[in-house]
């Protein structure tokens, strides 16, 4: 981190940069924690060709949550490029361990964000998950959206990069019926779309944050798929969830097509050590 970088940011946060302390911020970009007088804040850095549009979708998908008043988010101060790199400067959240108490309000709060509705599913602008594109092109029909957005851009890009054979890719008609039954008649709630354990935080006043999100309109089980994905959350959380969005005979099986998604994308980004789980879903339900 050059002096010259410093100075930039102490400009823009108009206040003297007393430390810049690198931690674990991710897989993606590199991340650090800005100390000063006052404030400390936290900064990503990427140098990657889409860094900008990787921070820039961050920040939407931050700001989209934030406006509903439901959960909390880090406050955006500042996203840029600085030479060769683009940056994002948050506000630092001082975290804790989740209590039981902690995880209630975090899934009491995760339902009450669900409850933002809107007439499509997807969104007005694409974004990423990881750092793959993620299509957000809007449909009338959450099975329409799902299988043309979600499902068929990660089974062509795994065929694409020889991760899945095209023997194993189910036909469009056979996903389609068997999502019209398991996706129908489903509203479109915000989601923060990757929600894993990496991907919360909660400060050490008890209050839940959200972080990184993939926002879009989809079906509201989308996020607790994620988050049941590696490990799941305590068991306050889905007590509390699943007392104001409850669920049916249908959910079960649409938590492994929600993670289909998820399982796809983790094949793309990071090989074949996900092909078994991906496969096992395709055999099940296709």
């Amino acid at each position: 981190m050059d002096a010259n970088f410093k100075t930039y940011l102490s400009n823009i946060l108009n206040t003297q940069i007393e430390g810049l302390q690198p931690i674990s911020g991710g897989d993606i970009s590199s991340a650090f924690v800005i100390s000063t007088i006052n404030h400390s804040y936290f900064l990503k850095i990427n140098s990657s060709e889409n860094a900008l549009q990787l921070f820039q979708s961050e920040v939407n998908g931050l700001k989209s949550i934030q406006s509903t008043n439901t959960i909390s988010t880090p406050k955006v101060f500042h996203c840029d490029i600085y030479h060769d790199y683009a940056f994002l400067v948050l506000e630092y959240i001082e975290t804790k361990s989740a209590t039981n108490s902690d995880f209630e309000l975090l899934g009491t709060q995760l339902a009450d964000l669900h409850n933002s509705f809107t007439e499509d599913f997807g969104l007005d602008q694409n974004n990423f998950i990881g750092n793959l594109p993620q299509s957000n092109a809007t449909h009338e029909t959450w099975v329409e959206f799902y299988i043309k957005e979600r499902l068929k851009p990660q089974l062509d890009l795994a065929v694409k990069k020889n991760l899945l054979k095209p023997s194993e890719y189910p036909s469009e008609n056979r996903i389609f019926e068997t999502l019209e039954l398991l996706l129908n008649n489903l509203k479109p709630s915000l989601l923060h779309g990757d929600l894993w354990s990496g991907n919360y935080l909660i400060s050490k006043d008890g209050i839940p944050y959200l972080i990184d999100p993939a926002v879009y309109y989809g079906h509201n089980e989308v996020d607790i798929a994620m988050t049941k994905l590696f490990g799941g959350f305590g068991n306050s959380f889905y007590q509390a969830y699943y007392s104001i969005h409850p669920t049916n005979e249908y959910s079960n099986a649409r938590m492994d097509i929600y993670q289909l998604y998820y399982l796809l994308v983790h094949l793309n980004l990071f090989g074949s050590s996900y092909h078994a789980s991906v496969i096992n879903i395709l055999k099940k339900h296709f």
